[in-house]
């Protein structure tokens, strides 16, 4: 499957977001939590590398198509040759906006070639702007647009981190709530409020009550326990949680 197309059939506004989302989530993987990966596969040495995100969530670095042209718009080329010219973060940052670039033409390619009308492609952009864009989620925007929304984050986080404690470790956020009576039901639905609007950091995503969540103490972004690994029992025993990106930014680099 070179270029990351691979076989494609579906026909309405809803599965081509399927795959757009999946495809997005196997390219946020590359630049947060598999970034170590990525950075070695982006040789310098090698020839025009793309970054390709497939419909399974996975990614691939690999050459562009071949054919001209090609079965799907091809991502940016040559993004392992600005890997070791500029700083790393800047470097994730521009791979994320060509990456945002490239999945936005594969949605609509598909809708071009599936015949959608106003309607579905009205659709289409609505469900996908409703995401986070990969350089948000990369760069730590996201976050802080949610931040600027919610004035009294601060006061509630603190509420929240008091109740939460009393599961697990203070920097973790466990999936689910203990009951409360009457009189807390206003505050328990702030707090869901406040939790709805957070993201994942690794794969972008929203707050959900039934998923194991811990924060980063460095970075302090949130993760799903699945996205990096961390299961409710590992984290019970952790002094201070470090997410792959802040432990690959401290290594150093010959």
């Amino acid at each position: 499957m070179e270029g990351g197309a691979g076989t494609y059939s579906s026909r309405t506004a809803e599965e081509v977001f399927r795959d757009f989302r999946a495809r997005r989530a196997g390219m946020i993987k590359a630049l947060t939590t598999e970034v170590e990966k990525f950075y070695e596969q982006c040789d310098p040495e090698k020839e025009n590398l793309c970054l390709y995100g497939l419909p399974n969530e996975t990614w691939e670095v690999n050459l562009p198509a071949e054919e001209v042209p090609p079965e799907l718009p091809e991502p940016a080329l040559g993004i392992n040759f600005a890997r070791d010219g500029m700083d790393e973060k800047d470097w994730l940052a521009l791979v994320a906006v060509h990456s945002d670039a490239w999945l936005l033409a594969v949605a609509f390619y598909f809708g071009a070639r599936f015949g959608f009308d106003k309607e579905a492609r009205r659709r289409l952009f609505n469900m996908i702007n409703n995401l986070p864009t990969i350089y948000e989620v990369v760069t730590g925007t996201a976050k802080k647009q949610i931040k600027e929304k919610t004035p009294n984050n601060s006061s509630k986080s603190n509420k929240s981190s008091s109740k939460m404690s009393r599961q697990v470790e203070s920097h973790t956020k466990s999936s689910k709530m203990p009951p409360k009576d009457d009189e807390a039901s206003g505050e328990e639905n702030e707090e869901e409020d406040e939790h709805g609007n957070t993201l994942c950091g690794a794969c972008g995503n929203n707050y959900a009550s039934d998923e194991f969540w811990i924060c980063c103490d460095i970075c302090e972004r949130w993760f799903h326990g699945k996205c990096v690994r961390i299961t409710p029992a590992k984290a019970e025993h952790i002094k201070q949680y470090k997410c792959p990106d802040c432990s690959t930014n401290k290594r150093t680099r010959a």
